[in-house]
Parts: structure tokens; sequence; C-alpha cells
């Protein structure tokens, strides 16, 4: 049977498809303003209180290795961009900028940038910068300012702007993500908890207008891909949501879906704490919800830990942009729990997953494992052993993420940096370089 369409039925087809578009999407509820407080260089040109630690370089299991931050509590929460040749490196304590040999160059405290806790890092390979976020509950203001700083260039000693955006109904646990054209934050608490700014604003160093969303979009996603949309992921125990924010004629964002799609995964229930060596104290094992998210090659990456038997486990997953799952991946074992997961994702689809493992016979380790993208769905090669932590933890808490990453120069290697338990049971952190020079097995 021929179907034919008439042109004017077309029309009216595509008409009805827009207006579709148009009721189904949802616009900003509120803007406002924000000033940038300018740092004309990392430290303030010496202002800003110096923070000196970590570096000795090595090699580990055949790769770079090196220290970060080896002041942390049980809640050092470190994270890593990497790019213009450094990476820089945060934590609860501070920032730190090494060179990409793992020699050390400067670090701050968090004062320099308007202070806070929960850094969540990244480099734009597309605009060339550095940027990072701290949420600060504790200013006198009692606005808990969301400080978003992006620096000028490439350079991180640099020049910084930070824009200081209120949220005083604002709790712990935002995220962080961009795409060529926004910057993005979901954060718990409150009535409006998403807001996205222009990154070429705050590249500029120029007031910046932000555009606050009801509620929560779920999780901004990084932005490999050169894209201007901006893609958040909510995953929830039985579906996975996308949406994007993407820009009016007018120059206005506005946030349409992208698709919601049954998951039907065997494990996406909130991990257990897990044990430690010589103790009863069990340690935090992180969060079912996942940390960071990258849009590469055309598809979103993630993992998460989640609840395997009883077990902490780290899963790993490839989804198309409307949610559906393209591979999945689980690293479980009977005998040992897996924490504190993230992801990195090169622009071969190669992968990089990194965590920490602990058990009843084990201190909390470092850990990655890592996957070439000719290898059968759903598997990666065998873990590597950064490290073996020396003493157990005395809290529950242990950090509340980790942080894996694409180098920004070459889009090639993959980074990591993972807690590892000292002899005082806090965490100490070492960053690892994984090369992937070209495609290939």
């Amino acid at each position: 049977m021929t179907v034919s369409i008439s042109r004017s039925a077309l029309t009216l087809g595509v008409l009805l498809s827009v207006c579709a578009h148009s009721v189904s999407a949802q616009v900003p509820s509120r803007t406002e303003l924000v000033k940038p407080i300018r740092n004309e260089t990392f430290d303030r040109n010496g202002k800003t209180k110096k923070r000196k630690q970590g570096g000795n370089p090595r090699t580990v299991a055949g790769f770079l290795a090196f220290d970060g931050a080896m002041d942390g509590n049980r809640q050092v929460d470190p994270q890593i961009a990497v790019g213009g040749g450094y990476v820089l490196h945060g934590t609860n304590h501070g920032l730190l900028i090494y060179d990409k040999t793992g020699r050390y160059v400067s670090g701050v405290a968090q004062s320099g940038f308007n202070g806070g806790i929960d850094p969540k890092m990244f480099f734009d390979p597309h605009n060339r910068v550095f940027g990072f976020d701290l949420w600060n509950p504790w200013d006198r203001a009692k606005k808990k300012p969301v400080n978003i700083s992006i620096s000028e260039t490439s350079d991180p000693t640099g020049a910084w702007n930070t824009y200081p955006v209120p949220a005083p109904q604002g709790r712990d646990g935002g995220g962080i993500g961009f795409s060529r054209k926004w910057i993005g934050y979901s954060f718990p608490g409150g009535k409006d908890r998403t807001f996205v700014l222009k990154m070429a604003e705050a590249k500029a160093g120029r007031p910046a207008t932000v555009y606050h969303f009801s509620g929560s979009l779920g999780h901004p996603v990084v932005t490999q891909d050169p894209m201007d949309d901006l893609h958040f992921v909510k995953v929830s125990r039985k579906d996975i949501t996308v949406v994007k924010v993407t820009e009016r004629k007018d120059g206005t964002p506005v946030v349409v879906k992208v698709g919601s799609t049954p998951h039907k995964l065997a494990y996406n229930g909130f991990p257990p704490q897990s044990p430690q060596k010589g103790t009863k104290q069990r340690t935090a094992s992180g969060d079912r919800n996942p940390k960071n998210l990258v849009v590469q090659s055309g598809y979103i990456w993630f993992s998460h830990a989640v609840n395997c038997k009883r077990r902490a486990a780290v899963q790993w997953h490839q989804i198309k942009l409307d949610g559906r799952i393209v591979q999945t991946g689980l690293i479980s074992d009977p005998k040992s729990s897996y924490i504190q997961t993230t992801i990195a994702v090169n622009k071969n689809q190669d992968v990089l997953v990194g965590f920490q493992e602990t058990n009843e016979a084990m201190f909390i380790s470092p850990r990655l494992a890592f996957r070439r993208a000719g290898d059968p769905k759903g598997t990666l090669r065998e873990m590597v052993n950064l490290g073996e932590g020396q003493a157990a933890t005395n809290g529950v808490a242990w950090g509340d993420y980790s942080g894996s990453v694409i180098d920004g120069d070459n889009l090639l290697d993959l980074w990591t940096v993972q807690s590892i338990a000292d002899k005082r049971g806090r965490g100490d952190t070492v960053i690892v370089r994984v090369p992937f020079s070209k495609a290939g097995k």
C-alpha cells in the first residue's frame, strides 16, 4: 500500500510537533545577575594561604602515579581536572596544582575562592578553561553560595573569576557539568535546585545571568563532544531519564525532555556500608546516584555504587542520549566491597573506572580497571592495584566520591584520583595517569 502525504499535511505535522515541543519545555523559574570576584592569579598574588603537599612522582603498576593531598580527614572528597599541561586537584582542605609529570606547582586554601567544601572540577576542552565549584554554608551573610570558579585561560596559575550564586536552602550533595555553551549545577534543598549560566560570560569574567529552574533536573553531564546543549540525568529505581538545556533564539535557556527508559537493572539499590580490617566500624560506600557523567561519542557514560548481594559493588554503563542502555558492566566479589566510583572515557571510547576496595581483611585501598573500545561489551580488564591502605577509619563517613577524567590536551589519556587510608585511618590521595596513545588492543 502506498501512503502519500500532502505538503499542507506535512506542514501541519511540523507545526504540531513544534507546539508539542513548546508545551513540554520547562522555562526558568527566575533569573539573577551575579557579579564575579576576580583573582588576578590563582593565589591572589600571594595573599591566599599557601598549601604545599603531594608530588613524589613514581611508577605504580606500570603507570605514572604521584601523591595528591595528604592532609585529609575521613571526608577528603578528592577531584582532579587535567588540561593546559597541568593537573588541578581539589579536596575539602583546598586546591593544588601539579604539572603532568607529578611535580608540585602551587596550592591554596579554599578561602582564596570565597570558601566552601565539596569541590567538583573540570577542564573544558572546547573553551580551554578550568572550572570548579565550592559550596559555602558558613558565609556571614547566610546566603550559602555555590561558588562557581572559571579560569580565564588554560593556565590555572593565572586569573580566575568566581560567581557566588546564592543557595540559602541548599544542602550537601551538588554536582557540576558543562557543555560548549553552558555551565550547570544541581543540588539538594529548596524550591529551585538547578541553575545554569553561559560559559562565554564566565570565561570573559563578565557579570553572568544565572537561570534557575524549579526542582532538580538531575545530575549535570560533562560534555566532551562539541555540543551546545547541556544534558542532565536522573537514575530512579525503575527508569533513566534524560533532559537537556538548549538555547532559544532570544538566548534564554529552556529544558526539553530527551527520553525516559526503563533500565531493568538487577542491581540498583543503595550500597550497604562496607567492612574494614580489624574493626567492627563500617564505612560509607558511595551513592547509587552517579557522581559524574560524561557525554562522549554521542553516548552518556557513568558508574555508580550499588547493592550486589549485600555487598557494595561498582556498576558502569554506556547509554544513548535518550536513556537506553547500550552496555553495562559490574565489578563485584562476594568477599570484597568496591566503593566511591567515578568513570572517564576518551575520544576512542576507551574507559577507565576508578574506585576503592575494602573488606574484612583489608583497609580502604585505591583501584582502577579499564577497557579498550574493542573489548567485549560489558567487560573490563584486570583490576589494577594502586596501593594498600594502612589503617581503619574511625567513623562511617569516607568521602563522598573520587575523581576520574580525560586529559583535556590529547583527549586520549585517562586519569584518576583515589583516596587511600593512611596510618591514622585518614584519607590520603593518589593520582594516576593511564596512557592511551592511540586506538588499539
